[in-house]
C-alpha cells in the first residue's frame, strides 16, 4: 500500500511541510481552506488576521527560507511583499499544484492503518484515507476573547477583525492589551481616531527595529549568550536606546526581559511622549460606553479593540489525539504526540527570532521521521523508544517564561533548533540506535523532563 500523507494548511508552516516532504520523495496532498497559499499573510483570506499596516516584526534575513531568499531590499517587508514571496516560493518549487484550495477539512478519524480525512471542497464533500496527517493550520486564527463584567454598548472588536485605520476615524478608542498587534494598531489610531487609550495589566520590554544602524535581531547571531548574561546586557542596551517604559505610563515589568515576547515597536513610546495616547490600568467593568478601570478611574469610548491574542484551534480532531493538557498539546519537540499516532503538528511554536527557516527545520524533522518509517524502521522505533523512556529536551534556553496561555508553547529559538537538528541527525545516522548524534555526544546529556519547564506565574 502506498504511504500517503495529508498537509492541512498552506501558510508558511504548511509550505515548509510540503517542501520537506517533496524533497524526501514522500507522497502527500495539501488542503487549504482559502483561495491560495500564504495563510494569514493573505489579507483577503477570510481567516486572515492581517491588517493594512502590517509588516514583519523580525527582519528579512532572519525570517526567510534559507534556500529561497526574499527578492526585497526592505529589512521589514509589508504583508503585500510577503504574500508575493509565498506565492513565488510555492510556484518556484512546484508546490501550488499539490494543494486543494477552497477546501476546508472538517474531520479526522483514526482508522486501523491511518486516518480518514473529511473535507468540504468546491465539488462537495471529500473522504480520503491517509497514512498520517500534518496539522499546519496555524496558531493565530482563533481569537481569544476574554469575559468582562458588565456590557459595552459601543463597538467591541477583536483585533482579528481590524483591517484598516479607516475603521477608527473619529472614534474614541480603547485598546485592551499591548502586544505587537495592539501597539501597531495604536500607532495607526493616533492618526485617525478622536482619542486613543491602551489598557494594560503588566509591563513590557520594547525592542527598537534598529540598533547601531542594523536590524536589531541580526546582532549576536553567533553563539548565543547564556540567558542571565543576555538578559543583563540587553536590558541595559534597550534602556539606553528607548528609555524606561515606566516613565511613559507602562507598569514596571514583573518579569525579566525575554521571559515574555518583547514588543518590536518603539513608535508607541514616541506617541506616548507626544501625548497622542495614554496608558490606562486593567479593566474592572463595562457600563454602556463607560469603561471602569481597576484604579477607580473611568473613560468614555466608542470602540473597544481587544488585542488579547489567540487560542490554539485544531477543531477537526479530538483533543485527546494531540495529548492536549491545559492550554495546549504536550508534544515531543512541539511536533509528535507521545503516542505516535500518525498526527504531526507544524508551527505550534512561538519564539523570538525563529523565522520560517526554523519552521522548515521542524518540517524536515517530520519528513525525516516519515522516511525512516518506510526505509529505516529501526531508526523510527529508536526515536519512539527515546521519547517514551528518556527525559525530553529543555526548550527554554534557561529562561523562566511567564505561565500564560500564549506562552504555553513558547520556546527559545536556539535551544529549539539545536534539539530539532540533533533529533533529525539521529534519525539519519547509522548511529541512531546508540543514541549518539553527529557531534558524538549522547542526547541524554542535554535533555530534561517536560516537568522541569521554567515558568513564572
Amino acid at each position: 500500500m502506498e504511504h500517503r500523507y495529508a498537509v492541512i494548511g498552506a501558510g508558511p508552516s504548511g509550505l515548509s511541510a510540503a517542501r520537506a516532504l517533496q524533497k524526501a520523495d514522500i507522497a502527500f496532498d495539501g488542503y487549504e481552506a482559502s483561495r491560495g497559499v500564504g495563510g494569514l499573510w493573505d489579507i483577503e483570506n477570510p481567516r486572515s488576521t492581517m491588517y493594512e499596516s502590517a509588516h514583519l516584526i523580525s527582519s528579512r534575513t532572519t525570517t526567510e527560507f534559507a534556500e529561497y531568499p526574499m527578492d526585497s531590499r526592505a529589512d521589514y517587508p509589508s504583508h503585500r511583499a510577503l504574500i508575493r514571496y509565498f506565492r513565488d516560493f510555492a510556484d518556484h518549487f512546484g508546490l501550488t499544484e499539490l494543494f486543494r484550495f477552497d477546501t476546508k477539512v472538517t474531520g479526522l478519524e483514526r482508522t486501523d492503518d491511518g486516518w480518514l480525512l473529511r473535507a468540504d471542497g468546491p465539488d462537495g464533500e471529500i473522504e480520503q484515507h491517509y497514512t498520517g496527517v500534518i496539522l499546519a493550520n496555524g496558531t493565530l486564527a482563533e481569537p481569544n476573547v476574554p469575559a468582562f463584567r458588565g456590557e459595552f454598548t459601543g463597538e467591541l472588536l477583536h483585533t482579528s477583525a481590524y483591517k484598516s485605520a479607516s475603521q477608527l476615524t473619529g472614534q474614541r478608542v480603547l485598546i485592551i492589551g499591548a502586544g505587537n498587534s495592539g501597539c501597531d494598531i495604536a500607532v495607526d489610531a493616533v492618526h485617525h481616531a478622536a482619542s486613543v487609550d491602551m489598557s494594560v495589566r503588566r509591563g513590557y520590554y520594547f525592542v527598537p527595529r534598529y540598533l547601531f544602524g542594523r536590524p536589531s535581531d541580526t546582532l549576536n547571531q553567533g553563539k548565543p549568550l547564556p540567558a542571565r548574561i543576555k538578559q543583563f546586557v540587553d536590558k541595559r542596551v534597550l534602556q539606553a536606546f528607548t528609555g524606561d517604559p515606566v516613565r511613559f505610563g507602562f507598569p514596571k515589568p514583573d518579569y525579566k526581559i525575554y521571559e515574555s515576547h518583547p514588543i518590536v515597536n518603539t513608535l508607541i513610546l514616541n506617541h506616548l511622549g507626544q501625548g497622542d495616547l495614554h496608558i490606562r490600568p486593567d479593566i474592572d467593568q463595562f457600563d454602556g460606553k463607560t469603561v471602569h478601570f481597576r484604579d477607580g478611574t473611568s473613560g468614555e469610548y466608542d470602540m473597544v479593540l481587544l488585542a488579547t491574542g489567540y487560542t490554539l484551534d485544531y477543531p477537526f480532531v479530538d483533543r485527546a489525539e494531540l495529548n492536549w493538557t491545559g492550554w495546549s498539546p504536550t508534544l515531543f519537540l512541539n511536533v509528535f504526540p507521545p503516542s505516535f499516532n500518525g498526527l504531526y503538528v507544524m508551527g505550534m511554536i512561538e519564539a523570538s527570532g525563529i523565522g520560517w527557516q526554523g519552521r522548515y527545520e521542524q518540517a524536515e524533522l517530520i519528513a525525516t521521521y516519515l522516511a525512516a518509517l518506510e526505509r529505516h524502521p529501526e531508526r523510527a522505533a529508536a526515536l519512539r523508544e527515546r521519547v517514551a523512556s528518556e527525559p525530553w529536551p529543555d526548550l527554554t534556553g534557561g529562561y523562566r517564561y511567564l505561565g500564560l496561555e500564549r506562552m504555553s508553547y513558547y520556546v527559545n529559538k536556539d535551544a529549539y533548533r539545536a534539539a530539532v537538528r540533533s533529533t533529525t541527525t539521529q534519525l539519519r545516522s547509522d548511529a541512531a540506535d546508540s543514541g549518539v548524534g553527529a557531534t558524538g555526544r549522547s542526547i541524554r546529556s542535554r535533555l530534561r523532563r517536560p516537568s522541569t519547564r521554567k515558568v513564572r506565574a
